[in-house]
């Protein structure tokens, strides 16, 4: 019932920009922290950026200044900017909901971002 659909992803080159999105539907969205997580290939997922319900953020160091994640919770969406990008960008990019107190956790299904000349 809960979906997560993200959407985006692409072939850019080095230094190039690209905006992800993430809509969601059955789920009350505003109480849910978001988040935006990657995969490269052979290593582990990791946390890119997070949006909670307050409003606060937080950015993985590596895309800190790159990278900007919002939330339109009229929408029900969630968005990554992406700029300066560089090849070790390259990665799966998923979409998460969580509401730890209660230990929820939602996913998407995974875009492809491809940073390379």
């Amino acid at each position: 019932q809960v979906q997560l659909v993200e959407s985006g992803g692409g072939l850019v080159q080095p230094g190039g920009s690209l905006r992800l999105s993430c809509a969601a539907s059955g789920i009350s969205f505003s109480i849910y922290d978001m988040g935006w997580y990657r995969q490269a290939p052979g290593k582990q997922r990791e946390l890119v950026a997070r949006k909670t319900s307050a409003g606060g953020t937080s950015y993985a160091d590596s895309v800190k200044g790159r990278f900007t994640i919002s939330r339109d919770n009229a929408n029900n969406m969630v968005y990554l900017q992406m700029s300066n990008l560089k090849p070790e960008d390259t990665a799966v990019y998923y979409c998460n909901l969580a509401r730890r107190a209660i230990g929820v956790d939602y996913w998407g299904q995974g875009t492809q971002v491809t940073v390379s000349s």
